[in-house]
């Protein structure tokens, strides 16, 4: 019996693997798996905060994304270099930093304005993992000095690990939704493109008027009827082809 207590790992990791199991297997977003590791990582540490930083591919830079406090405005905002702060440098040396009083002051530490949490005393950073790969950073901190136990690190990096893979395809869902995004904005605003060109067009061959002066026609007309110059172009389009129509008929 003695053996197999011993083999049988923690309870309340057991039930954390529970608990990732059913957020990973879950159609989650991005933001509201980012919510869940906050909540995880609450119950792991019994922190005062917790803040969680994703690498951005486009530009490298660490970029906060999900925090315990509200920060709304700084979401997206407040950016790290890679090796910047103990953020960065959690991300650069793919490795745990545990401050246990006096956090500010240890010379890698970086402070936000904006983070009333980099005024407190304790500070835990623990990579988020992927495929071996660092994607991001959990950030935990206690107003009060607060030892770190090996366990609650250990708890907190098994979070980091185990969460890391479905970040990391959140993440890349999000991206692909925002090209498609973008991709289908070109589309439209290349259609418009043609739309109002073949107004003016029209325009031009109606009144004689020059490209600059169909145009500027049409705009203004756009903003006196307070109408989309698509619109107004497509309406344009539509009565030339009934005028076309009607002539081939009489």
């Amino acid at each position: 019996m003695a053996t197999a207590s011993i083999m049988e790992p923690p309870a309340s990791q057991v039930t954390l693997l529970h608990r990732i199991s059913n957020i990973v297997s879950s159609q989650l977003s991005l933001d509201e798996m980012l919510g869940e590791i906050v909540g995880l990582t609450v119950q792991v540490t019994e922190c005062d905060a917790c803040l969680v930083y994703l690498i951005e591919r486009d530009t490298n830079e660490i970029v906060l994304r999900a925090s315990q406090m509200p920060h709304q405005v700084d979401l997206g905002n407040i950016r790290l270099k890679v090796g910047e702060g103990v953020t960065g440098w959690v991300v650069e040396h793919h490795s745990v930093v545990a401050l246990s009083e006096n956090a500010s002051s240890d010379k890698r530490f970086k402070r936000f304005q904006a983070l009333i949490e980099d005024t407190y005393q304790a500070f835990l950073s623990v990579p988020l993992v992927n495929k071996g790969e660092v994607i991001g950073v959990i950030n935990v901190h206690h107003r009060e000095p607060h030892h770190h136990s090996p366990d609650e690190v250990s708890l907190l990096t098994f979070v980091g690990e185990q969460m890391g893979g479905a970040i990391a395809k959140s993440v890349l869902e999000e991206e692909n939704a925002r090209l498609q995004e973008e991709t289908a904005e070109m589309r439209r605003q290349l259609e418009t493109r043609k739309i109002v060109e073949r107004a003016k067009g029209i325009l031009q061959h109606r009144h004689s008027l020059t490209e600059e002066e169909a145009y500027l026609r049409l705009r203004n007309e756009s903003r006196r009827l307070r109408r989309p110059m698509r619109e107004l172009a497509e309406a344009i389009i539509l009565s030339e082809d009934l005028s076309r129509k009607s002539e081939s008929l009489s």
